[in-house]
Formats: C-alpha cells, sequence, structure tokens
C-alpha cells in the first residue's frame, strides 16, 4: 500500500518539533497492528504491520499459528490450508497472509492523530524535564500569554514551556495581562508520569532574595548571605543579611547608592515595603533589630520555648506591632521567636523592665525601612 504523503507529514513534524520520525513510526506500527485487529481478524488475532519510510509504503499482514486441529479460526490455520499458500509449512509454523485494508485512510488517520497527540505530550513533558530540572529556586523572565479561570500562564525558557501561576502565587491586587513582561520564581517541576508543569509563583519568598542577588554583587558572590526572609506579599518583607566581610555593610550594600538597589526591587515588587534587618547570633539582639523601624528599650527572652517580651516606647506601641499586627507577625516569623511586645507604662506596671536595655536600631538598620 503507497502512502508517501503520510510520511512526507511525519517528516515534517520531525522538522517542526523536532521528534525523531522512527519514534512516531515505532509507536504507529504498534498502533496500528491493534486497530486493524479489531477490524479484520478478531480480538484474538495477530497483525504485523510494517512500514518502510524510504518506499513510502504501508503493508498489512495478518498471522495464524498452523495447527492439526484448528480451535480458533482469528489466531490459527490449518495444515492443510497452510500448505496451498505455502507448500513447506508445518505445525508450529506462524504463517504471514498479506492484506488490503479497505478504509486504510479513516483507521490511519485516527490511529496516527492520536499517536501524535500522545508523542507531543511525552515530547514536551520531556523537553520541560530537561530544561527546567535544574531551574527549581531559580528567577526567570517571562511574558504572559493567557489568563484564565484565575490562572495565569507565564512563556518561560525556550518559549514552547508555560509557566503556571495559580491564584495562589499571585500578588493580591497585583493585574497581570497578556503580553506583560513579569519575573517568577519558580516553585517546583510537577511530573504526574504524563504531562509536566512548571509551577511558578509571585508570593514566594524566594523571590525576594533572588531579586536582591540581581541587584546586589556583594549576595551574588557569597560576601552578604540573605539568613531569613518573611513577607505579606503586596505588603511588607523583611529581610535578614549578615556580612561575611567586616569590612562590607551588608544593610548599605543592599540598599545600595541612594538606595538604588533597594529601590529597583520594591519597584519589582509593585512597592512592597522592605525591611532590611542585620542579623545577629544573639537571639535577643537579632529580635529588637527585626521589630523595626520600631525603636526597641528592652528584650527578655525563654530559649526553651522560643518566647521574647519586647517593651518599646510607650509612643511607639503601635508601631512595633504595625498595622493589624503585620510588624510584630512578620518580626516573629524572621526571628522563629514568639513576640510579645508592651509599652514601657504597660511593663512598669507589671515589673517587666530590664536592667539593661538594647541599644535602638541603628540609622544603617533602619534604612530602608518604611513605616
Amino acid at each position: 500500500m503507497i502512502n508517501k504523503d503520510f510520511f512526507a507529514a511525519l517528516d515534517e513534524l520531525e522538522a517542526e518539533r523536532g521528534i525523531k520520525k522512527e519514534v512516531f513510526i515505532d509507536a504507529l506500527q504498534n498502533a496500528l497492528a491493534a486497530a486493524y485487529r479489531k477490524q479484520y481478524v478478531g480480538k484474538n488475532g495477530k497483525v504485523e504491520v510494517r512500514l518502510n519510510p524510504e518506499k513510502g509504503t504501508i503493508r498489512f499482514f495478518a498471522q495464524r499459528t498452523v495447527v492439526e486441529e484448528v480451535q480458533d479460526k482469528d489466531s490459527e490455520i490449518s495444515l492443510e490450508e497452510a500448505r496451498a499458500v505455502k507448500p513447506s509449512a508445518k505445525v508450529g509454523d506462524v504463517l504471514s497472509e498479506e492484506f488490503a485494508s479497505k478504509d486504510f485512510g479513516r483507521i490511519a488517520a485516527q490511529t496516527a492523530k492520536q499517536i501524535i497527540q500522545q508523542k507531543l505530550r511525552e515530547t514536551e513533558r520531556n523537553n520541560t524535564l530537561t530544561e527546567f530540572s535544574d531551574k527549581e529556586n531559580e528567577l526567570l523572565t517571562g511574558v504572559v500569554r493567557k489568563v484564565e479561570l484565575k490562572n495565569v500562564y507565564v512563556e518561560i525558557g525556550s518559549g514552547s514551556i508555560e509557566g503556571l501561576l495559580l491564584p495562589q502565587d499571585q500578588v493580591p491586587g497585583e493585574k497581570y495581562n497578556v503580553n506583560d513582561k513579569i519575573k517568577v520564581y519558580v516553585k517546583r517541576i510537577k511530573n504526574d508520569g504524563r504531562s509536566a508543569q512548571v509551577l511558578v509563583s509571585r508570593t514566594a519568598p524566594g523571590l525576594v532574595k533572588r531579586l536582591f542577588e540581581e541587584q546586589v554583587p556583594e549576595i551574588r558572590q557569597g560576601i552578604v548571605q540573605v539568613k531569613a526572609i518573611s513577607r505579606e506579599p503586596g505588603q511588607r518583607t523583611k529581610m535578614a543579611i549578615v556580612s561575611e566581610d567586616p569590612k562590607v555593610d551588608p544593610v548599605g550594600a543592599c540598599v545600595g547608592n541612594k538606595g538604588s538597589r533597594v529601590n529597583a526591587v520594591v519597584e519589582e515588587l509593585g512597592g512592597e515595603k522592605i525591611d532590611i534587618i542585620q542579623w545577629s547570633e544573639n537571639p535577643l539582639e537579632f529580635i529588637a533589630k527585626a521589630l523595626a523601624p520600631a525603636p526597641v528599650t528592652s528584650v527578655s527572652g525563654n530559649e526553651s520555648d522560643k518566647t521574647a517580651m519586647v517593651v518599646v516606647p510607650d509612643d511607639k506601641l503601635s508601631l512595633a506591632i504595625g498595622r493589624d499586627g503585620q510588624n510584630a507577625r512578620l518580626a516573629a516569623r524572621l526571628t522563629g521567636w514568639k513576640i510579645d511586645v508592651k509599652s514601657e507604662s504597660a511593663a512598669a506596671k507589671l515589673n517587666l523592665l530590664a536592667d539593661e536595655e538594647p541599644s535602638a536600631p541603628s540609622e544603617e538598620d533602619a534604612a530602608a525601612q518604611e513605616e
């Protein structure tokens, strides 16, 4: 059976999608054999399909086993009948008889369509896994291609890969329009065996870290390390940093000349406020710094259950707690301690004021921090 157009289509598909023609041919042979078995030789029969790309031919053979007495006409042929076709046939031989398909076009087209779709999905999955296997936790720039059912699909990588931005990974208040260019954080590659999906985020704390890495050479070089990040997307982020070089001011490095570095990150995050905190090995000192921009009078804590009592000036209580408790909540997440904030007057009534008071955050610590 001649069908050069069929193989020409496979050549075109190989050129466009980069899928070897042999991959399709092998799968098509098996699929066509299954389809024609049902159509021509019954459920117990066997069909062999031979595809020859060089000659542009597709041939079909019904296979039956030679037996003394036929029990199943679909899969067996008597020795007498077999010898009429092949004189040298003997019991146990498998006889192949070529047959012509009357409706080759319809069955082949349906089968080929299914196989092509399956192989395209598999190839897309494998390409995704290959290209993004080492991209988890990385920052990528993508283009919004589709917004559907609250999901945002972002074109990333080579251009044929879509990143999925789920509702929970979208910043409240941000609008995503088709053709918008946005930066996304690769959360993970989801592989269910049939397809691979790149899950991206605009809300992950890792996004903030990667954005600072872009802006701050000292972070990229490992001189300044990001120790912890706590974030309420679209509103406020606290980032704790430390310098491995005593000559390098970590806060100043992240803020940049006239705030250029931190402002670039804030702009990418749509105006989200960022508090840059200098990390300390002393947990109580770290807690005091984490409550910036509020000055702290004293901090006492219990290491065993990681609870801390922080005292602040009366007129700075609302600043330390923040709107709806946000500042204290982010400080608690940043430090890993449960923080109870009280005013000086309330602490005095309860006899909570410590003999020694931690120094208030320096001007450098407070840089880039907004109320």
